[in-house]
């Protein structure tokens, strides 16, 4: 069940999903909080700065700078994380993620899980029509983001 803190990170990351959307790239945000401290927010920007693993998570992490624990924080992110996202968040020990959705891709919820790290997918509208819509007009940007060829 989402707090109203929640609520209000996975917002803000919808809104760094929306930025990159208009931005040209993919529309996958990301916000790190503490309670209710918000450490950082990044969005994906594998098409802005020319770099593979500037997904909306890694932009976000690496905005956060050094930590010396990440056993108290949330990772929102406004699409399911892919497996090389996945892998940071566990490498990090960020004990808790929130998806805003995992209809137009599903990550990898069951990894995390199977690592102990609690994953709560908000099935947001938002974030499902967003993805929708780049999935429907940029087919090849998306391909080339989850590193699928299409013919």
């Amino acid at each position: 069940m989402l707090t109203e803190t929640d609520k209000k990170f996975l917002q803000l990351a919808y809104q760094e999903a929306k930025d990159g959307f208009d931005e040209g790239g993919c529309p996958i945000g990301s916000v790190l909080a503490e309670g209710d401290q918000l450490i950082a927010q990044g969005r994906n920007q594998r098409v802005q700065g020319g770099d593979p693993i500037a997904h909306g998570e890694m932009d976000c992490l690496r905005k956060a700078g050094r930590q010396k624990t990440y056993r108290k924080m949330t990772l929102y992110t406004s699409l399911s994380p892919c497996m090389m996202c996945s892998g940071t968040i566990v490498q990090f020990g960020i004990p808790r993620v929130v998806v805003g959705e995992n209809t137009t891709f599903g990550g990898n919820e069951e990894f995390l899980r199977e690592r102990g790290v609690e994953v709560i997918v908000a099935d947001d509208q938002n974030c499902i029509d967003l993805m929708t819509r780049f999935i429907t007009e940029k087919q090849e940007l998306w391909a080339e983001d989850i590193a699928e060829d299409i013919d």
